[in-house]
Order: structure tokens, then sequence, then C-alpha cells
């Protein structure tokens, strides 16, 4: 069934703008439709446990069942997130940088940001204005770090503050207050005189010989430092939009994201069914959970509880993130996970791999080869692809007939069919097996019968990567028996492409209406100029231009064999039956010569009836002095399509210039003349260089 046209329709609502944050503790909850609270997965005879990670309520993975919370089977219901609370707070793999650059510009004891009152004032009128730019309030901010790291004593408190940096292990941050400062001298003598009276007792003297006065800050202390932070504070610390708050930044609470993004695949080799990553981190996480309380409520050691901590650090770390570095040996997970960051990044991710790029059908993939014998605007396709790719096309009194050869044929001569579709019947008949004959007897005006890609077939041609529009052009197919994809080196600009094993992509549009907008829009021949300047894109290169540089050498003279020869080289495609105007010969005796450039005059007007006529005067690239008497022959002056004199090169025959030959044809007569003479430059060069 074609695919039907797209057309607009009333909207009741516009959006004004996208706000991005991060959700707070209230939000997961109320965005949420249950608490997950059980470690385990399945009850008896399957069926997931209530309140669990695979919980019905939060949608289903398979086929037979039905989410308990709309009602809906696996194709209608999107899922329903949930939420699981944690034993103690951690911190962020993703915000850890941003924690450590809060907790370095405000006061450890009172939350207070580290700067003068006049000078709050004045920062935070500019970032709360409206008008300021995202990279001016990303430069501000950080000269309030810079500014709030230098202030040792806060101005609030004035208690002493020493440096927070990042410390040993996996996501430890420390706080030395005496840092920059002499060590005090009192601390050092009660220090000595201690450790001297408890000489008899090795343990208790070995803690104090190890004594640090370095303070590590856990996530707890750090998100009661983030409460007490004052409201109007918030906006130094770079968090301007309404509503945010340093203590989201610090996790205890977890989405748990819907059954359908993580489903259970049932296993054909062993009993019970294999479980996703982020499924079993869950269940991990909430084990650990389990862990802590227990050892929380039964008065557990300190040392226990602290380990567990580290370890629900590390499995939350782990859910977001699956390739930190730095996990202690005696902590790192034996398997290898995908995280959440995992499942978006990267070219096999959600954004490259499923929303940017996405396998299609009717499309083909295979090496590029240059052919200069085909023109501008087409693309030759090799035979088999043309057999596989195919296009519906409608029987009607104007093709029945070439609709019945091509049924005849069959899908394994091209060109041929694959399947026929009656008119108002969705069965396809395919036409490897069975009476094809028959078959096309009983063809009717309305059927549909998916032919083979033909000559003239309107294709899109595209390189990756894409990174302009022009990267992606309609072409017009030809068919050939080679088993490259063929296109005329011109076009190579636009696509960045070369002939060192480059692959490209060609895809079929299936509609009428596709088929139409492609050639109208994306047209290789209507985008010969770059939107970015006006200037051509699509215009000779490489051997071309070398060709024409030699071709129109002031010393270059043919006889009438060799003018000739060149000259029916442009009799090919729709100029097969031109007839061409030969110019005198330019000398006469002893022997008829012609000069090159008399012959490039042709590739620009071959007859009296063109009307293409071109006038050009412009420097070529070895330009010295005294116009067309330059020694080295690089004043260009085109008169009525006629080169009088100077030498072609890449300044008037390449891309990227408005003083190309080229791009004066396109300006004054048209798309159709410009691809035509470029054409016909690939030809008379190609067979210069055999000459």
């Amino acid at each position: 069934m074609p695919k039907e046209q797209f057309r607009g329709a009333d909207l009741i609502k516009k959006i004004s703008h996208v706000e991005f944050s991060i959700s707070s503790p209230e939000e997961i909850q109320q965005e949420s439709h249950l608490r997950i609270v059980s470690k385990n997965l399945y009850q008896g005879q399957r069926r997931p446990v209530p309140y669990g990670v695979l919980d019905r309520r939060m949608g289903v993975s398979s086929k037979d069942a039905t989410c308990e919370t709309c009602g809906q089977g696996l194709n209608e219901c999107i899922g329903h997130f949930g939420f699981l609370d944690l034993a103690l707070p951690v911190f962020h793999i993703g915000h850890f940088r941003s924690t450590i650059n809060i907790l370095q510009t405000i006061c450890r004891s009172c939350s207070h940001v580290m700067l003068k009152e006049s000078d709050k004032y004045i920062f935070s009128k500019k970032l709360l204005n409206p008008n300021f730019s995202y990279l001016a309030k990303k430069a501000l901010h950080a000269q309030i770090l810079n500014k709030a790291k230098k202030q040792l004593k806060c101005p609030h408190c004035n208690a002493t503050n020493g440096g927070v940096k990042k410390g040993p292990g996996l996501l430890k941050i420390l706080h030395d207050p005496n840092k920059g400062k002499k060590a005090d001298a009192l601390l050092s003598k009660n220090l000595d005189e201690l450790l001297q009276a408890t000489d008899n007792n090795r343990e208790l003297n070995q803690m104090l010989t190890n004594y640090n006065q370095v303070e590590e800050l856990n996530p707890l202390t750090v998100l009661e430092l983030f409460k007490a932070i004052p409201k109007s504070d918030i906006a130094l610390l770079g968090m301007t939009s309404d509503g945010a708050s340093p203590t989201n930044l610090i996790v205890t609470r977890v989405f748990v994201p819907p059954v359908c993004i993580r489903p259970s695949v049932i296993s054909e080799v062993k009993a019970g069914t294999t479980e996703d990553d982020l499924t079993m981190k869950q269940s991990e996480i909430l084990l650990i959970n389990d862990v802590i309380q227990k050892h929380m409520t039964g008065g557990g050691k300190i040392e226990l509880i602290q380990e567990d901590w580290d370890f629900l650090q590390l499995h939350v770390a782990l859910y977001f993130h699956s390739e930190i570095s730095g996990i202690p040996l005696n902590m790192a997970p034996k398997k290898t996970t995908r995280g959440l960051v995992q499942r978006l990044k990267g070219k096999q991710g959600r954004f490259r791999g499923n929303l940017s790029g996405k396998r299609v059908d009717f499309s083909g993939r295979t090496v590029i080869s240059p052919d200069p014998n085909l023109m501008i605007n087409q693309v030759g396709v090799p035979e088999r692809v043309a057999k596989i790719l195919t296009y519906p096309e409608r029987v009607n009194p104007a093709n029945i007939h070439n609709m019945k050869e091509l049924v005849k044929n069959g899908p394994n001569v091209h060109p041929g069919a694959n399947y026929v579709q009656q008119k108002g019947s969705t069965f396809k008949k395919y036409l490897a097996y069975g009476n094809r004959d028959k078959v096309a007897h009983d063809l009717k005006c309305g059927d549909i019968v998916e032919r083979h890609l033909c000559d003239g077939d309107i294709v899109l041609f595209n390189r990756q990567p894409s990174l302009h529009k022009m990267s992606i052009m309609c072409h017009q197919a030809k068919v050939q028996p080679q088993r490259t994809f063929r296109f005329n080196e011109c076009a190579c600009t636009p696509y960045n492409a070369d002939f060192d094993g480059d692959e490209m992509n060609l895809h079929l549009p299936q509609t009428e209406e596709a088929r139409a907008e492609a050639l109208v829009l994306m047209g290789n021949s209507s985008n010969l100029v770059t939107p970015k300047n006006g200037e051509i894109l699509i215009a000779a290169t490489q051997d071309f231009i070398t060709g024409g540089y030699l071709l129109t050498q002031k010393d270059e003279f043919l006889t009438k064999e060799q003018a000739m020869q060149l000259a029916v080289c442009i009799l090919a495609g729709p100029d097969a039956n031109m007839k061409i105007d030969m110019p005198p010969p330019t000398i006469l005796k002893p022997r008829k010569l012609w000069t090159g450039k008399q012959i490039f005059s042709l590739l620009l007007r071959p007859n009296k009836k063109c009307p293409v006529k071109v006038n050009l005067i412009t420097k070529g690239r070895n330009y010295t002095t005294n116009y067309d008497l330059c020694v080295k022959d690089s004043w260009v002056n085109i008169r009525n399509s006629e080169l009088l004199c100077g030498s072609m090169d890449k300044s008037t025959l390449g891309s990227g210039t408005k003083n190309c030959v080229f791009y004066v044809i396109l300006r004054d007569f048209g798309e159709s003349y410009a691809t035509k003479c470029m054409w016909r430059l690939a030809k008379v060069s190609l067979f210069n260089y055999l000459l």
C-alpha cells in the first residue's frame, strides 16, 4: 500500500520553549506509578513479584501479557516508570565534577557562597539577566569559582576553609582545612605528648601516628551542606532556572524505567529467562539496600556499613555509566554491563543507531567508481541491485503492454518484476514460481506491479557522513552490468567522495509524490551551487581540469583528423543526433590546423542554433601582467562562447569560485546547459588523454 501524503493539522498547543533540569526526589515520586522494594524478580509459575523490578504495573515485555496500569498489550502500552529509594545517599557519577565545584565555592561550615555581599549582588544581577547568553554565564561562573577558591575565611561566619579535591578511590571528596597554612604548633605538641603516653598501647599508637587532618566529605555530609545553602546564593552556583537546587545533584531516589525497554528474554537453551543489564543492576542495588538497612537496624559495625555504602555507590554509578575508571580491584564487577549512558552514546547508541540513522527497505550500498561517460545527473546501478530494488507501478492503459512484458520476464531477467498485487487485494503473488504467462494475461488496469529498477528511475544517492544537504541528492538511474555504483567525477565535491574504497547508499522512492519532490528539490542539477555563499560546487575536477588546461595551451594544434575525433566525442546521449558547426582552421598552409581553444569553444556552443553565448574576462592562476599579452597566456577572454585567449585552469573550470565558466552558464542560461557543458568537457578530456 503506498504511503499517504503528510498533511499538517491544527494544533491545540504550541511549544514555547524547552527546559532541561535534574529531577528532584519529589518529582521522581510524582512521575512514577509505584515504589520498588523487592529484590526478587519472580515468584511461582514465573510470575513477576509485586513491587519488584519486573512488576506488570510498569508495563510488559511479552505479547501474551497485559499491563496492569493501563490494561493494554505490548504494542499499545508505552510503559510506566517506577522508583526505588536508596538506604543512604550517593554521589551522581555524571554530576561529580559539578558537586566538587559547588563545594569549592561554598563555606564548609555555614554553606554560604564565599564572596563579599557587594560581589554577590553584582554577580547575581548579571546572572539573572534574561538576555545574558549561555557562554557569558559560563565564563562568569568560572570567574565566581576562581574568586571563591582564593577565600580562606568565610566572609559570613569567619570559619577557616581549605581546599576541596577529588580523593583516591571511587567518587571520594577530601577537604583539607589547613591547606596552604603552617602546621598548628600547639596541635603538633599535644599530639607528640599523646604518642609518648600511649607507647604501651600499640593499636592506639598506630592510629594516632597515621592521624591526618584531611577529612572526607561523604554524600550525607554534602547533602546537609547543600540543603543549608541560602536560596539567594543558588544563582551564583550556575543554577539560574526556577526551582533549581544543588541537593538534586546527590542521588537519594532512582528512576526504574518501564519493563518494555529492558525486556526479559526466555532462554531456549536453559530453563528460565535472560534478564537485561538494567534489571540486574536494579536488583543488585535493592539487595545492597537491604543489607545496609539490616546492619543499621541491628547495630552493625561502622566498617561494615561503610563497605556496603561504597558498594552501593559503585553499583549506582555503574547503573548510570558502566565504563567508569578507578574501580578498586576488590570491588570490580566480574561481568561488564551496559549502563544508561552506553545505551545512548556511540555509533550503536539510541541517537546515532536508531534515530539519526535507521535501516530502511528499498536501499542498496556498495563501492563507488568513476565513469566520465555518465551524465552529471546519472548514477550507474549494477544489474543485480536493480533486480532486487523494486518500484510499485500501477497498471494503466498507457503502460499495460510494457507491464505484461515485465511480468513475463519475472524476477531473474532484467527488466522484469518480482511481485504482482491485484486491485482490491492485499495478497502479493511472487513471480519466481507459478505460470507467469497466465498472470500477465490476467493483468488489469489498477493492479500494482513491483517492477525492477529501470533506466531513468529517480533514486537518492547518499554518502555518509551526511554533513550538509548536498550529501544526499537525487540522480537518474542507469542500469549497468558492473558490480559498483558509478557516477561522473564532477559530482564528487558535494559528497566529499573519492574512489579509494568509499561506499555510498542508494534509495529508491516508492511513491509518485516522493519521486516528484526528490527530482524538484533534491535534484543533482538543481544543487550545482552551495547555499553557503552561492559559489558553484559541482564543476570540473581532477583529470577534467588537466585535460581542459592541456587542450587550451597556446601551442596546442590539431590536425583535421584529431579535431574531428575530439568534436565527435560531444555526440552522445541526448546530443547524439546534434549537428556540429566546425570553425575554420586557424592555419591553412602548409597544412590545415585547428587550435585547442577552438575545440574548447565547441564545448560551450557546438552550433549556431545553440543559444549559449558566454562572456567572461578574468585572470587565470598563472597571470603575470599585460592582460592578453601575458607571457603565461593566463588572461582568459571568452566572447560569445569563443575562447579568444587564455588557458583554462582550476580557477575557471573548478568549483569554489564565481569566475568559473560553468557558473556563468548556470547564471545566464540555466542548469541544463551548464551540466551538458560539464559532461562534454569530461568526454573530450578523457579522449584528449588517449590522443
